[in-house]
């Protein structure tokens, strides 16, 4: 694996169905020119690139043999097409980042990171004063690798579909377990907003969620609440029970704003 300056360059996202409209897509594409000073490119594999800003390459999702059913079980299965061994003719490095991600910049060393495929922990390490030594836990809401050099992830999954989704909860759950290798981010570049900004329970009624300290490359939104919930000048109630944040997150919203987002309509 190369981590040199002239390696291609690629920002991955996928986008399907209704639940991320296209102001998620073009703002983490903003996010990322202003996150890099190299050039790169910025694809999206969906199945809809309506209301897409120019410079995103919209590509169709590869079919990888899924039903309409498998398609719609929980799991995000049709994500493991990334690791087709030609991806629309994709090469170099490539960077994936969930809809639901906030990009903050330092993309250039997350490119330039060493390892065949580097993630995020997303266990028991990932929490604040979480226990020492726990096994990790990899997530997929963003990671790297280079493209067709984790076809085996793809090919295993296939030799049996239906045992994969039987024993594994989720494509990252198999991916984690098929790499070739897997490697994780420095503690800090990636943070939860969840996990390391919201207030504790009850708190989170009075206090707004802390911001994103120094140094983070990326806020993960993963699960309840995504970004858009927060946003609203009268956003209500957001979270699940027993947590129950409420109102308007200015950060946030700046956040969205400034890289092009428009305010949801409600």
């Amino acid at each position: 694996m190369t981590t040199t300056s002239t390696v291609p360059r690629t920002v991955l996202c996928m986008k399907w169905g209704t639940v991320f409209p296209a102001d998620y897509v073009n703002v983490l594409f903003n996010a990322c020119r202003a996150a890099t000073t190299r050039p790169f490119r910025f694809v999206c594999l969906t199945d809809d690139a309506a209301g897409l800003l120019p410079g995103i390459e919209a590509l169709p999702i590869p079919d990888i043999g899924l039903t309409q059913a498998e398609w719609r079980a929980p799991g995000v299965w049709p994500k493991l097409a990334l690791y087709l061994p030609d991806l629309h003719g994709l090469r170099g490095r490539c960077l994936f980042i969930d809809l639901d991600m906030m990009v903050l910049g330092g993309l250039d060393e997350m490119f330039d990171r060493p390892g065949e495929f580097i993630t995020t922990d997303m266990g028991e390490g990932w929490r604040p004063g979480g226990r020492p030594g726990a096994a990790p836990e990899p997530g997929t809401c963003v990671f790297a690798f280079d493209f067709g050099q984790e076809s085996r992830i793809l090919n295993a999954f296939l030799a049996d579909k239906a045992r994969a989704m039987r024993d594994f909860q989720n494509e990252q759950d198999f991916a984690g377990a098929h790499a070739r290798s897997m490697a994780f981010w420095p503690e800090g570049w990636v943070i939860s907003f969840k996990r390391h900004l919201r207030r504790p329970i009850g708190i989170d009624l009075l206090l707004a969620p802390k911001r994103p300290p120094e140094g983070t490359r990326i806020l993960a939104f993963h699960g309840t609440p995504r970004p858009i919930a927060l946003i609203p000048e009268r956003a209500g109630f957001w979270d699940r029970f027993p947590h129950m944040g409420h109102g308007q997150v200015g950060w946030l919203r700046d956040y969205w704003i400034s890289h092009g987002g428009r305010m949801p309509p409600f």
